[in-house]
């Protein structure tokens, strides 16, 4: 992995291709490289690093053409450096690569028996030679010979300067999407790489692989089945993959969950009657009376966003839920009974893990219903329902405004099931009156960023931080940890308030900062006493309060206040100034706030 871009048919294909690496840059990389292919060979550039230094290559060299490939990489067989980057080559052909070749070693060994000679660390490398090695004059039917003895998860794109206007697409766990032009066409990781050239594309399904020209697009199976796809067309526009005068994309994104958490519900609410309506979850009343356990499927932030669903589909809908960390619940034989619905959660809709998960969960007859935010992914396309979370492109590698809008669906979906057990008209009615505040309400925390700056510059040279929080605000702490591990690269933990001392109160000391998320709901005086024990032992306190708590102000050394909410929506509020304390602590720290490293953006690789 991790961003791949071609493009056949243009007069300054290089410019294009760089300009497609530019908009993948969020993915997350440590490497890229460009090949352009003409009659008299590939013409390869590749650099260790970002973009830029790829670009200073390229000056001075004979790149012209009108078709090429181009690719970023996320370093998972090998190091990041100039000769494991992408594309490889093996003679004439080139080849840029998402996923893993999980039996590369034995078909390394079988080619280089045969003569092949390797010069990269990659299983990527090991897919050139082994279309070189089945290529007898016809470029697809060496691609599917190729992909008929791989295993594992891919995403490529293969060109041959036998055929220099052609560029060859296939999929398998790894997205794929085709820009259709006039006289240009495109295939891309990502639509971001082809905005502003198109606005039609296809979504390439697994098993699925398209033959690029100038002169049209040819969608078949792997096994040369030849299937229709539709052409569908882009809604957003290429300023919302701008940053829009900020100085981040992670902090513009912050600064946008007032509009894009009205935006997951509008146009969802039956404020008259205190329901729900969920356009894409295709069940009968009958059904969503009958579900008798949910599992939700997620990874990362979304695994948080989860566990908030957790306490209130438990609370509010009195429906059992387990929250499955993905990546391990296809390995431990999971137990799937009658009515049990299973939500797969995932920002891209291509998380490979959550994608698997789902999978397994379908097989074993469960009814899977996705929560994405990306039209067109292959969560959306592979689930029997869903609901998109409409944020809009996410680029900051931190997810903070999907994560909000997801748990905002979940507390829709919540309603939704509540009003048919537990949740009467009065009551959604007026959860659903409190939804409608929370936009503005989340723009009074924001209007308190300078403020949180000033707190992270008290702390920016920390090693470690603590995050504690109760019920429905634990999965808060872990979150607001979390964010701070990904982008400043401080150790962080998240724990239920209660648990410190069970263990981590070991921890405190006067380094060591303490986030307390100490809400006025059920469990504040429990919090109280928890804030007391930190103070006890010199701790320093970061307290997360409702406006006018003067008791948890007078015990901590710093304050950051939200509006007063109902529970049911508090972690709407809780979550937004553990996203800009982490987002100041990272740039006062001097960090990289969007690209973030060893993370990437989509993680399609097991």
């Amino acid at each position: 992995m991790c961003g791949i871009v071609g493009v056949t048919g243009s007069d300054e294909a290089l410019k294009v291709l760089l300009e497609g690496l530019r908009r993948l840059e969020y993915r997350g990389y440590d490497s890229a490289g460009v090949a352009i292919v003409r009659a008299d060979g590939q013409h390869v550039v590749k650099e260790k690093g970002k973009i830029a230094a790829l670009e200073d290559a390229c000056r001075g060299q004979d790149l012209a053409g009108s078709c090429g490939i181009a690719h970023t990489r996320w370093a998972t067989h090998g190091a990041p450096n100039r000769i494991n980057a992408h594309p490889h080559t093996a003679g004439p052909i080139s080849i840029v690569h998402n996923g893993i070749i999980e039996n590369h070693g034995a078909l390394r060994a079988r080619l280089e028996g045969k003569g092949h000679a390797f010069s990269s660390e990659t299983d990527s490398e090991v897919l050139a030679h082994l279309v070189a090695d089945f290529y007898t004059g016809d470029l697809v039917q060496a691609v599917q010979r190729a992909l008929g003895v791989v295993e594992g998860a891919f995403g490529i794109a293969v060109t041959h300067s036998d055929h220099p206007e052609m560029i060859v697409g296939a999929r398998k766990g790894s997205p794929l999407v085709v820009g259709v032009g006039e006289g240009v066409n495109f295939l891309a990781s990502d639509v971001a790489a082809v905005m502003g050239h198109t606005r039609q594309v296809i979504y390439l399904d697994d098993g699925e692989m398209v033959v690029l020209t100038p002169g049209g697009v040819h969608t078949t199976t792997i096994d040369n089945e030849e299937i229709t796809k539709e052409i569908q067309e882009i809604t957003w526009d290429l300023d919302q993959i701008q940053k829009g005068g900020y100085q981040h994309f992670m902090l513009k994104e912050i600064f946008e969950q007032p509009q894009t958490i009205r935006d997951s519900f509008r146009g969802r609410i039956l404020a008259d009657s205190g329901d729900v309506k969920l356009g894409g979850i295709e069940l009968t009343d009958w059904e969503l009376r009958n579900i008798r356990r949910i599992i939700i499927l997620a990874c990362g932030t979304s695994w948080h966003a989860g566990l908030v669903g957790e306490y209130l589909l438990e609370e509010y809908a009195g429906i059992p839920v387990e929250v499955e960390y993905a990546s391990e619940f296809r390995y431990r034989s999971p137990i799937i009974e009658p009515g049990t619905l299973c939500l797969a959660i995932s920002q891209s809709g291509e998380t490979i893990d959550t994608l698997e998960a789902m999978r397994e969960a379908k097989r074993k007859g469960a009814k899977v219903l996705g929560i994405t935010n990306v039209v067109g992914s292959t969560i959306a396309r592979e689930t029997e329902c869903g609901v998109y979370i409409h944020a809009g492109p996410e680029i900051g590698v931190a997810s903070t405004k999907a994560f909000t809008s997801q748990v905002t669906i979940l507390g829709l979906l919540t309603l939704l099931l509540g009003r048919r057990t537990l949740i009467s008209a009065d009551r959604g009615a007026q959860i659903l009156q409190e939804l409608e505040m929370i936009p503005a309400k989340v723009q009074r925390v924001l209007d308190q960023s300078e403020a949180i700056r000033k707190i992270a510059e008290v702390y920016a040279g920390h090693r470690n931080c603590l995050y504690l929080g109760r019920g429905v605000n634990f999965p808060i702490a872990l979150e607001g940890a979390l964010k701070l591990k990904e982008i400043s690269y401080i150790h962080a933990e998240g724990y239920p308030a209660a648990e410190m001392k069970h263990g981590p109160i070991a921890l405190i000391d006067p380094e060591m900062p303490v986030v307390v998320i100490a809400i006025k709901d059920g469990s504040y005086d429990k919090i109280v006493g928890n804030v007391q024990e930190v103070r006890a032992r010199d701790g320093k306190i970061i307290a997360i309060v409702t406006e006018g708590d003067e008791e948890i102000a007078a015990l901590s050394d710093h304050v950051i206040t939200i509006p007063e909410t109902t529970n049911f929506w508090t972690p709407l509020l809780s979550v937004i100034p553990l996203q800009l304390l982490a987002y100041h602590i990272a740039v006062i720290r001097g960090e990289d706030v969007d690209q973030p490293r060893n993370l990437a953006k989509a993680v399609t690789v097991e």
